[in-house]
């Protein structure tokens, strides 16, 4: 007998600038796709302010943990990115305006939200091209066809700060509530409660996260 499926409520915690979060792409674009999932992406704002220079030290630790990164999920960390990005003595560790952009974008047209944020990861680990400028940006947005989130973004909306720290402080308050101490994250809605469940998971493999999840009646284990 036919029976409506139950709909599954999550949280995804994450920063643009995130080698982790980006890690994670193949498992939260799985699980976007689960038709009974409804997946709230938010933006922590962990990388954003600052602005970190990209010092020989930080990139040789930062490719390092990317190499880690690539064995364990697959992820591809190009050339490209290890010359042009971690090899610019100018360049900067700010994910501000990525995470303005991504709040443009969840503005104007929130089920695009994932999609901006993996072409914005893409950019940066395959393409090696800079995604803490707020020009590459926008062009990314505009080649996306998010144009309601370029006019956000070029008219400097007091808006787009607005929301940015709305939704970090709700990011935050979930980490501080739950113990969740970095990102990427995931969180469950169980009955109106949140629940964090382990990170872990987003580095299984893809095809078994909606078992290990329980999200299908004939998934064999549940994560509490």
């Amino acid at each position: 007998m036919w029976r409506p499926a139950e709909v599954h409520e999550f949280f995804y915690l994450y920063d643009p600038l995130c080698g982790w979060c980006y890690g994670a792409a193949p498992a939260v674009v799985k699980l976007e796709l689960e038709p009974s999932v409804m997946l709230h992406p938010l933006a922590t704002g962990l990388f954003a302010g600052g602005g970190r220079s990209m010092t020989p030290d930080f990139a040789a630790y930062a490719w390092k943990n990317d190499q880690r990164i690539a064995q364990l999920t697959g992820q591809v960390f190009s050339e490209a990115y290890r010359e042009k990005v971690l090899g610019d003595p100018a360049g900067r560790f700010d994910s501000t305006a990525a995470t303005r952009a991504l709040t443009a974008v969840h503005l104007t047209e929130p089920a695009k939200e994932l999609e901006a944020m993996h072409r914005i990861q893409l950019l940066r680990y395959v393409d090696g091209q800079d995604n803490t400028d707020p020009a590459v940006l926008v062009s990314v947005l505009r080649d996306l066809g998010l144009d309601e989130a370029v006019a956000l973004l070029e008219s400097d909306d007091p808006g787009v700060g607005e929301a940015m720290a709305t939704r970090q402080a709700m990011a935050e308050k979930l980490m501080q509530g739950l113990g969740i101490r970095g990102v990427p994250a995931l969180v469950r809605l169980e009955e109106g409660r949140p629940v964090a469940l382990p990170n872990t998971i987003l580095f299984e493999e893809p095809a078994t996260l909606a078992a290990r999840l329980g999200l299908r009646p004939d998934a064999e284990e549940d994560i509490r």
